[in-house]
């Protein structure tokens, strides 16, 4: 499944929309938030910036020191609820260790929420209702549709339980009638499991783990959203040439879900755009 041509395609759309936006009179507009100097943060940024001048979003990074205090923050991020040009704003995860990203998070009023992640789109989401859905979940799914992989009445495995990926993709399978298990840490038996699964989604991001033939029925669908760092090069979980004999479709790491979260995050922030101002 190649994320880069869906997200291509992804972005055309939302070229378009952008420019039927600007006719009506409105611009999307985008603001993130980087607390310190991550490298890797900050080279996500740079990836989320471009695709937004690229499809004609406007943007602009507030970038904090690294010894911003909690209320700094939170004082940033009131102001940008407040400014009326803003549609979305996403605060770059992780944040430094000294800073609550959960309580940082709850002060995005929910409808510039673009990473999907307040508790009230997270609780929406749990009830059934897609609002502001996260975008690497989002992405996992518009791949599925794209490439035609059946989800209803089909087995879903997600080797993940966090709030960024694997509780709301277990959400947004569940909405399209999957039978959804989810899997951890502490699952015993991991290959018992994830064997039965027609759609395999894997999202540990370690360097001790690998998904190998014998975790992959086959004919499954194999999503790889995991990334580790080895040996100075980045992977993601599956043995891309092993499972890819097994599974009938697999994702690459890169160019699998990394591009389509990006495209997400653009399709998320017309959305938010839409929300305040009432168009269509």
């Amino acid at each position: 499944m190649d994320g880069k041509k869906v997200a291509a395609e992804v972005k055309r759309e939302v070229a378009v929309r952008v420019k039927e936006l600007e006719k009506q009179g409105t611009t999307p507009h985008l603001s993130t938030v980087l607390v310190g100097n991550d490298p890797a943060s900050a080279s996500y940024l740079k990836v989320k910036h471009k695709a937004c001048q690229e499809a004609g979003i406007r943007s602009e990074n507030h970038h904090l020191p690294v010894h911003t205090t909690q209320k700094e923050l939170e004082n940033l991020i009131a102001r940008l609820n407040l400014a009326p040009k803003v549609n979305g704003i996403l605060v770059q995860l992780p944040l430094p260790s000294h800073l609550d990203e959960a309580r940082a998070i709850e002060r995005i009023v929910p409808y510039k929420d673009v990473d999907g992640l307040h508790p009230i789109n997270a609780g929406k989401l749990a009830a059934g209702i897609e609002g502001l859905v996260p975008c690497t979940p989002k992405g996992v799914m518009r791949l599925l549709s794209y490439y035609k992989v059946p989800v209803a009445g089909h087995h879903a495995v997600v080797i993940n339980r966090s709030n960024l990926v694997g509780r709301p993709l277990s959400m947004l399978l569940l909405n399209q009638d999957a039978t959804v298990t989810v899997c951890h840490s502490k699952t015993p038996n991991l290959p018992e499991v994830t064997r039965t699964a027609d759609i395999l989604v894997s999202a540990v991001g370690r360097a001790n783990f690998r998904l190998s033939a014998k975790h992959v029925k086959p004919g499954a669908a194999v999503v790889d959203v995991g990334l580790a760092r080895v040996d100075g090069k980045l992977r993601g979980d599956a043995d891309f040439e092993e499972v890819g004999r097994v599974a009938k479709f697999i994702t690459p790491v890169p160019g699998g879900v990394g591009p389509m979260t990006v495209a997400m995050l653009l399709e998320n922030t017309i959305q938010a755009t839409m929300i305040q101002t009432g168009k269509t």
